[in-house]
């Protein structure tokens, strides 16, 4: 009976610490998405900026005269 609950402990205590590092590794992963998120709607935001500024410069070339 005692080697049974020992055994019973045990399991316990590896499935506590298991929980433990999943929450800890969930946490993280959060974080990164959060970084991953941000740094894309940064680059979003480049991104329509550079096409905007392209869209400046194409229209202030002059149009070839059809000849």
């Amino acid at each position: 009976m005692d080697t049974e609950i020992k055994s019973l402990e045990n399991k316990i205590q590896q499935f506590v610490e298991l929980c433990h590092r999943l929450r800890a590794d969930n946490q993280q992963l959060r974080q990164d998405l959060a970084s991953a998120v941000s740094q894309s709607k940064r680059l979003e935001e480049k991104i329509n900026m550079a096409t905007a500024r392209l869209e400046i410069l194409l229209s202030q070339i002059p149009a070839e005269d059809a000849q």
